[in-house]
């Protein structure tokens, strides 16, 4: 195996962007295996430098960013982790970067489009699953991003973010105990706090998220020594909302995490030194496609709304942005003290600047105020993307997906971007399922749907049109004029189930965090005042429970039971009417239903391949995806016949 330790500085005269990457490792690809026509592949290893000129136009939309350090010649610098796998010859590869956001530092699309085992530094054959994004020449991309994420794993891509030193400001911490505890930490579970100064700081906790806040008393609790956490001996109750809002100092620069990932991109796009990185081959990255993954797809839809894809000179950095399961959301990524692991669930991490308008491509009107505003409004169409959405029922309950689609009042269908797809995943959780399994956070068996056989479809239309132009197939979602959205009351949902729906869906608020947020990005109120709330609307259900509108893959296309976007947390996590966070359910069929429908595990499997077949003529599903369908749903036959 070849592996080359370097202490390599490559150097990039420019007045600003990524100056200058130190390799630390450069090494071969399980042993410099081939992968198909692109042959073998390595790893670069490395620490990315940045300098931001604070004066550019393109920077000036990072909050705070004329406050950081300066060096010499005024440029706001700092680091973050690089990870990149490439075809040694780069000759073979297929031209496209494929850079995903790392969601808290992992690494999830080896998973994703290889059937890879999840790994933070891949190095084992199981890592790398069947190897096609490689066979296909990819050039593999991840950068750091996000400056708190987990310290215990030292894999982690992480942003070391500038810190602006003396500036103070309030900071809120949720915590939503999952057992009886304690301890409570400051940061969003186990990610790095903002430590509270000596400043007065108030503790309160509620049932719902606009239930009624009950102080505590401060003598009954106390912060640890380093100030991260607070302990209360009587200890915290499951499925209660508990609220810490204190004051912290020396806040991070997050914002500069969106350069990070434009910097990186344009630095391989259009630098020598990039271009030489990757194996000093003239243009051999010719276009580049940036993906996320929930917050990273959040991450995406705030890169975009702030016009990041362009560089400090005006050049486009993705040609191609998918933003998977990110629902209508953006997330705390470019404020004062943000924390940006802070997401939004329906009873965790509630009313952060996370669900926040605009939510869809085209400009809509500005709650309560003149003007509107959109997620697309401020890019130039000189460098647009093409982009692509992807929502499961999971984010219609969770992450009020619907919003992306509809007015802000609810009341008709709103346009997408003509450079825009949505594909919504019907009867789908917040990840791909395999089989059905009980967890000791939700009432119910989760969802088995998976999804990851449409991503790699996807990926490969995605792909096609960046690179030709050619059309991806056109944007299956629910439509109101269809009468395939509705509010809940309206759902037909089947009384065979046995189970109700739930009564809390998540909803998005309008928010007040005080009059400098939306300018300056400073927030004054915590927690947030609430001025309203915007509607939410569901996909209507067949007799069978399943979602109406969406693309369904074949094992819920011809289902053996009723697959669905939410489950209930359990008992013992308390608050058991309230929604799991990520989880969705599955209701088997009765095996006489099942036998009435199909006869015979060769009959259904019959119906499934037919299923498969009809997608893959429609792109949602690739030809060699096809028996690991068949084979998945064979496993899903087994276990229902199996229960009780």
């Amino acid at each position: 195996m070849r592996l080359l330790v370097l202490g390599v500085l490559l150097w990039l005269p420019l007045f600003g962007e990524l100056t200058r990457v130190y390799v630390v490792e450069r090494s071969d690809v399980l042993a410099g295996r081939a992968f198909g026509n692109a042959g073998a592949y390595e790893r670069i290893v490395a620490k990315a430098h940045f300098a931001l000129d604070p004066k550019n136009l393109q920077n000036k939309v990072i909050r705070d960013i004329e406050l950081a350090r300066k060096n010499a010649q005024g440029l706001v610098e700092f680091t973050a982790d690089l990870y990149v796998l490439k075809p040694r010859d780069p000759s073979k590869g297929n031209g496209t970067l494929l850079l995903e956001v790392p969601n808290r530092g992992g690494k999830a699309m080896l998973s994703r489009f290889m059937y890879g085992r999840g790994s933070t530094d891949p190095r084992a054959d199981e890592d790398f699953g069947d190897g096609s994004l490689l066979e296909q020449g990819y050039t593999l991309v991840w950068v750091g991003w996000q400056w708190d994420v987990p310290a215990g794993d030292t894999k982690l891509l992480r942003l070391d973010a500038p810190v602006i030193q003396g500036l103070r400001g309030l900071v809120r911490s949720e915590f939503v105990p999952d057992g009886k505890a304690t301890k409570m930490m400051l940061a969003d579970r186990n990610h790095i706090a903002y430590a509270a100064t000596q400043a007065p700081a108030k503790l309160t906790v509620r049932d719902t998220v606009l239930g009624k806040r009950r102080a505590i008393d401060g003598s009954r609790w106390h912060f640890t020594e380093d100030r991260t956490a607070i302990e209360m001996a009587a200890g915290f109750e499951p499925g209660l909302m508990y609220e810490l809002v204190y004051t912290a100092e020396n806040p991070r620069l997050q914002g500069a995490g969106l350069a990070a990932v434009r910097d990186t991109v344009a630095f391989f796009k259009y630098t020598k030194n990039g271009v030489s990185l990757l194996g000093d081959q003239p243009q051999f990255v010719k276009r580049a496609i940036g993906f996320g993954i929930s917050q990273s797809g959040r991450f995406l839809r705030t890169f975009l709304y702030y016009a990041m894809n362009e560089d400090e000179q005006g050049r486009k950095i993705f040609d191609g942005v998918w933003a998977d399961v990110a629902g209508a959301g953006r997330g705390s990524f470019n404020h004062r003290f943000a924390q940006a692991s802070r997401d939004g669930y329906s009873h965790l991490n509630t009313l952060y600047a996370t669900d926040l308008y605009p939510f869809s491509d085209v400009p809509q009107p500005a709650p309560g105020s003149d003007g509107g505003d959109g997620l697309l409004i401020n890019l130039r169409q000189s460098v647009m993307p093409k982009i692509i959405y992807t929502n499961g029922s999971w984010e219609y309950w969770n992450r009020c997906a619907a919003l992306v689609h509809t007015s802000v009042f609810g009341d008709i269908d709103a346009p997408l971007s003509p450079d825009t797809r949505l594909y919504f995943v019907a009867g789908s959780q917040h990840g791909p399922g395999q089989l059905p399994r009980a967890t000791k956070d939700a009432q119910f068996p989760t969802n088995p749907n998976d999804t990851r056989f449409l991503h790699r479809a996807v990926l490969a239309a995605l792909h096609e049109w960046v690179r030709g132009g050619k059309e991806p197939p056109r944007s299956q979602y629910p439509l109101q004029a269809e009468e395939q959205l509705v509010v809940r009351k309206k759902i037909r949902w089947p009384k065979s189930s046995g189970v109700d729906l739930p009564e809390h869906p998540k909803e998005a608020y309008a928010l007040d965090f005080g009059d400098d947020f939306k300018s300056k990005g400073i927030v004054t109120k915590e927690p947030p005042k609430v001025d309203g709330t915007f509607p939410v609307l569901l996909p209507q259900v067949d007799a069978d429970g399943i979602d109406l509108g969406g693309v369904r893959l074949p094992a819920v296309a011809v289902p053996l039971g009723t697959f669905t976007g939410w489950n209930l947390r359990s008992a013992a996590v308390g608050a058991p009417k309230e929604m799991a966070p990520t989880a969705g359910s599955f209701f088997a069929f009765s095996k006489a239903k099942i036998a009435e429908r199909y006869g015979s595990k060769d009959a259904y499997l019959k119906k499934v391949g037919e299923a498969a077949d009809k997608l893959i003529q429609q792109r949602f599903l690739l030809a060699a995806d096809r028996e690991r369908v068949l084979s998945h749903a064979a496993a899903l036959w087994d276990y229902v016949e199996k229960r009780p």
